[in-house]
């Protein structure tokens, strides 16, 4: 990693105990006013007050000591670089609380963080926009001057100056709005006092909106805000946040501290969604459920996300982070907590199936690579906070805890989880506050256990030596760190401490032993387990790659695939014998475990796009996908569930792209009738029907497709069709797609979905889109400005090349244009294109002769 700056946190010799902070945003020329009030502590005398700020301008600035005189501050000195400004006084500011006021402009930006604005189009066709905030990790800085650290909690009493007609939000509820004395157009909206909260958590917002209330049954109002004329799509929202409030509250045992909650769809916005207190923000396909035209999946990430945020107001708001150290810890608990959240609204959707191949397979892929990181990481400066903001915090952070979830057992873990938040509401905690609280509920050395997780990145490969001697199985158990170059050699090997179960077939649910694995190796003896019977270490695959036999649980199923999968990826054993075991799924009924061998194929079918021998691999998948796709037909048949909806799309989506004629035809009739208005295509069908006309389309399927963009009214709609446009196969028409990306039809966070699907979906795609990229750099970068939206575009762009020289190639492009806030993308990114290309130098003959003799009747 390139040398970190030095960076320093705020002196604390001045506190803020609560912010009186007056706003009025102008939505015409983007700027606003603000007025800002603080009570704040003095602890030791000073004649400068060093607070953070951006992209402010600070108008004038005084101090007043409880009853005396105000002092003026003679000099504000900016800190561009840190963020930060220290305002000089003539004399020394004494111990002691006083007023802070300052007077300051600043700009309402269009680069999705801090006071920002997004454009929105009114039913009438209109192009109005909103003013909204996104904080976090470090730009409430960016909307007033502020002690923007999440251990400097304070109060806010927040008022907002507004046009009449629009609607004004912050985290509370309105306590007072009055005309504004200087202009009759517009009103003072009065906030309620906050709790005491960090700064990465105030929100506002003002625009114009529709909603749909409920009240849950603990007496909290909430409300899902959308844009205007489509209330009726707030309502699963809804639904889902009025049964989580009360489940939380249950789980935790500690009620949710507020009077209300907003849920609020927010047009331009950068992640999926923010737990602001009270206002919970989030992107319009994360929040908005049209019962007509909303795809199951679609629900499946509604229910996920509303379920996420809404843990975080106990988790993350209620007791908060002492630094973005622990940020992991955050996202990793909430992370988990939403698939249990999922789980208790909706048990027909079988999630935590969907869990290992959604999150916990996507963390062993970046935690294999020797450029992943710890899940806890040092951070100081804001870009390298930004740059936490992924899969080892996310997805390994949930693995863990569902690990450490299922090594505590509930009842201990939900005792230590209530103590936790008890003894830390209102305050801030790191990640050994919690394994303190666990381990005085459980009597398990949690914290030790834990570290092994948490401070070492990677994971071990677990092997499993057995031997039978007469009635016992002597099991010899080692572990190894896995890394995605093949077996870890070195001298020092970390190791970890592991959790083990262990099942026999006599039982297969049950677990018939538990072990924690502390040392590289081990010995245990089952005793009265006979030759015949199989066992299994670690049903239900917790964090670990084992060997395993195929028993009959789908995670089990799912599981084997995966590990041979990336087995064959790091070189320990060859890919035929995971195209093998691939063909052995054939009756396989389950749409997770299909999910995880179509991503498993399509890492494949993109690898060997770069052979002579593509279309091999396409007849494979054909093949694979054949018998299930028969059997589910292209119609819903009465009874089907969610799970089946989801199927029905994965597999004719793959058996369209693959070029199956059957479904390529069936697909095509079905186009036409839809565009036509003959018969309306069903959401589920929509992403796989689009994806197979335009695969095998010409220039009259692309302007079709960006026609039917054009008067999609739904959020969803438009994004599903971005997605599949890089299909398209013409060269020309290549350029055409990606020219679109940047164009003013699609919203900004949208561009990078747009780019990243010409960059998978063939080799012209990939190499059109990274010169696309490297052609318009200046105004991507500038669009995101840092930002995690920039790792994400590179990742999607460049992570399939398989050829040493582009890595090189990509290397110096970043070395020449950096990008603080994606070093580390670029270094994992450079890492997978050399490890894609000794994966073809070593497997691509093998994998050759294997799809041809597949062929082959035998004589």
């Amino acid at each position: 990693m390139p040398e970190r700056r030095p960076f320093v946190r705020l002196p604390t010799d001045v506190y803020p105990v609560n912010y009186g902070l007056s706003l009025k945003p102008d939505l015409i020329d983007f700027t606003f006013e603000g007025k800002l009030e603080a009570l704040v502590e003095v602890t030791q005398a000073t004649n400068q007050i060093v607070m953070n700020c951006a992209d402010i301008d600070i108008i004038t600035a005084s101090f007043a000591p409880q009853g005396g005189e105000e002092i003026n501050a003679t000099g504000f000195n900016y800190q561009n670089e840190d963020e930060k400004v220290t305002l000089s006084f003539p004399s020394a500011l004494q111990k002691g609380s006083g007023t802070l006021k300052i007077d300051f402009v600043g700009e309402l930006n269009d680069k999705m963080k801090g006071f920002y604005r997004s454009k929105y189009t009114t039913p009438a066709g209109d192009i109005r926009y909103a003013a909204v905030t996104q904080f976090e990790a470090t730009d409430a800085r960016r909307a007033f001057p502020c002690w923007d650290e999440p251990a400097i909690k304070a109060t806010f009493d927040i008022t907002l100056i507004v046009p009449k007609d629009r609607v004004a939000l912050s985290n509370m509820n309105v306590i007072d709005r009055k005309p504004y004395p200087d202009d009759e157009n517009l009103v003072e909206v009065k906030f309620a006092t906050t709790p005491i909260m960090s700064t990465y958590l105030v929100a506002f917002v003002i625009g114009e909106y529709d909603y749909v209330e409920s009240q849950s049954s603990d007496g909290v109002t909430v409300r899902v805000y959308t844009p205007v004329g489509k209330a009726e799509q707030g309502k699963f929202a809804l639904e889902v946040a009025t049964k989580t409030l009360p489940f939380y509250k249950d789980y935790f045992s500690v009620p949710y501290p507020l009077p209300k909650i907003d849920l609020i769809a927010i047009a331009d916005f950068a992640a999926g969604a923010m737990e602001n207190w009270g206002l919970v923000t989030y992107r319009e396909t994360a929040l908005l459920i049209d019962p007509k035209n909303s795809c199951s999946s679609s629900r499946q990430w509604v229910a996920l996300v509303v379920g996420h945020e809404l843990a975080h107001q106990w988790f993350g708001n209620l007791v908060t982070m002492e630094w973005w150290t622990h940020l992991w810890l955050n996202e990793g608990f909430a992370s988990w907590i939403e698939y249990l959240c999922v789980d208790h609204c909706f048990p027909e959707y079988d999630i935590w199936t969907q869990f290992v191949s959604a999150d916990y397979t996507r963390a062993l892929d970046l935690d294999a690579l020797d450029s992943s990181h710890p899940i806890e990481v040092n951070v100081g400066h804001p870009s390298e906070v930004d740059e936490i903001f992924d899969a080892i915090s996310y997805s390994k952070g949930a693995s863990v805890i569902r690990m450490l979830h299922n090594y505590i057992g509930d009842e201990d873990f939900r005792k230590g989880m209530n103590a936790y938040l008890l003894k830390f509401q209102h305050k801030n905690a790191s990640t050994e506050d919690l394994w303190d609280c666990l381990e005085q509920a459980s009597g398990k050395p949690i914290a030790a256990v834990m570290g092994s997780w948490t401070k070492q990145m990677g994971f071990p490969i677990i092997v499993v030596d057995q031997e039978q001697v007469s009635d016992d199985r002597i099991l010899k158990l080692s572990q190894k760190k896995f890394c995605a170059s093949g077996p870890h050699n070195g001298e020092d090997c970390p190791s970890w401490m592991v959790p083990i179960s262990i099942c026999t077939s006599e039982d297969p649910k049950c677990t018939m032993l538990k072990v924690l694995l502390d040392r590289p190796e081990t010995t245990i003896t089952l005793s009265g387990v006979g030759p015949d019977q199989w066992i299994k270490i670690n049903p239900g695959t917790s964090l670990l790659p084992g060997i395993r036999d195929l028993s009959l649980q789908p995670v089990d199923r799912l599981g084997l695939q995966n590990d041979l999968f990336s087995l064959s990826r790091a070189g320990m054993i060859s890919t035929v014998e995971v195209l093998r075991l691939m063909e052995a799924f054939v009756n396989e009924p389950n749409y997770t475990v299909w999910s995880d061998l179509s991503c498993n194929l399509g890492v494949l079918s993109s690898l060997l796009s770069h052979t002579d021998f593509h279309e091999e691999i396409q007849e494979f998948i054909r093949d694979l996908f054949t018998p299930i796709g028969l059997e589910l037909g292209w119609d819903s048949k009465p009874g089907e569930g969610h799970l089946d909806a989801l199927l029905r799309g994965l597999v004719l989506g793959k058996l369209g792209k693959a070029g199956h004629k059957p479904t390529l035809e069936e697909a095509r009739r079905r186009f036409k009738d839809h565009v036509e208005g003959k018969q309306v295509l069903p959401a589920d069908l929509r992403s796989p029907v689009y994806l197979t006309v335009l695969k095998h389309g010409d220039s009259a399927t692309l302007d079709t497709m960006l026609k039917l963009h054009k008067q999609a009214d739904m959020q969803e709609e438009k994004n599903r069709i971005e997605r599949v446009l890089g299909a398209i196969s013409a060269p020309d028409l290549i350029q055409k797609v990606l020219n679109f990306a940047l164009s003013e039809e699609v919203r900004p966070q949208d561009t990078v979905s747009v780019i990243g699907g010409v960059a998978g979906s063939s080799k012209q795609g990939r190499k059109a889109a990274w010169k696309f990229v490297k052609d318009n750099w200046e105004e991507l970068y500038n669009r995101y400005q840092g930002g995690f939206l920039i790792s994400r575009l590179i990742k999607l762009t460049v992570d399939g090349f398989a050829i040493d020289k582009m890595a090189a190639e990509v290397k110096s492009f970043f070395e020449s244009h950096p990008a603080p806030a994606a070093e580390r993308t670029v270094q994992q990114c450079c890492e997978n294109i050399l490890l894609n290309a000794a994966w073809l130098k070593r497997d691509a003959d093998d994998i050759h002769q294997y799809l041809l003799q597949r062929k082959t009747p035998p004589v």
